[in-house]
């Protein structure tokens, strides 16, 4: 297996492409080019959210989210040097913290190796946040996710549709209803997620201005 280190001037002449910084509070890996465009890419996206909150760790992560009500979440990087990002989400019963996984070619939320099931996997992590918030669901685009071991000792199972998080002797449904903003988006921003969210990608969008089909590119999710 060929390896980079997330910095190494083999993968790219410039790290920083475009003003995008990936995370270097620690190091990782890379199996693959093709893996290291598709992270430089995902935070290029996370960036542009404005539910990214880049080096927080877990602690200041259940403060920010401490005075907010269930369903309320943020992107971080994650603090363990073998994953990239991590989903805090403020439940019913405190912060509770998801790995999200990387691989060759995807991103899925942590799994439990016990399992038989499969879980669904995203070439964006905006992708895999939109999976599992209500609208989502509503649309029909919720398929059975599987098992897996949070950063907190506890694990997520699949009960029919949802994703369970087991922590602490609790079974709690992952609900992400909101991001909580790291930064003011911009009224472009906003538009265009907008877009996103109501133009059919397969029969409208290319009958938009090019300059606008680039645009919506650019960021191509309803949150």
């Amino acid at each position: 297996m060929v390896t980079h280190s997330r910095l190494d001037g083999a993968m790219s002449s410039n790290p920083f492409q475009g003003g995008v910084r990936l995370p270097a509070h620690r190091y990782k890996t890379f199996s693959s080019r093709a893996q290291y465009q598709m992270v430089l890419a995902a935070v290029r996206k996370l960036q542009e959210s404005g539910f990214y909150w880049d080096a927080v760790s877990g602690k200041e992560a259940s403060a920010l989210l401490s005075t907010e009500p269930p369903g309320t979440f943020l992107v971080r990087d994650s603090s363990d040097n073998h994953h990239f990002f991590t989903l805090s989400v403020k439940t019913a019963t405190g912060t509770k913290n998801l790995r999200i996984q990387c691989d060759a070619c995807s991103f899925f939320l942590q799994t439990d190796p016990r399992s038989l099931q499969t879980v669904p996997r995203f070439d964006c992590v905006l992708k895999l946040i939109h999976h599992y918030m209500p609208s989502a669901r509503e649309a029909g685009a919720v398929s059975v996710v599987t098992s897996g071991v949070d950063s907190e000792g506890g694990s997520s199972g699949a009960d029919g549709s949802t994703y369970f998080i087991y922590s602490g002797g609790e079974k709690i449904p992952l609900e992400l209803l909101r991001p909580l903003a790291s930064s003011m988006s911009t009224l472009q921003h906003l538009c265009r997620k907008t877009l996103n969210g109501h133009i059919d990608v397969s029969s409208k969008r290319d009958q938009l201005p090019q300059s606008l089909q680039e645009f919506l590119e650019e960021y191509d999710a309803p949150i």
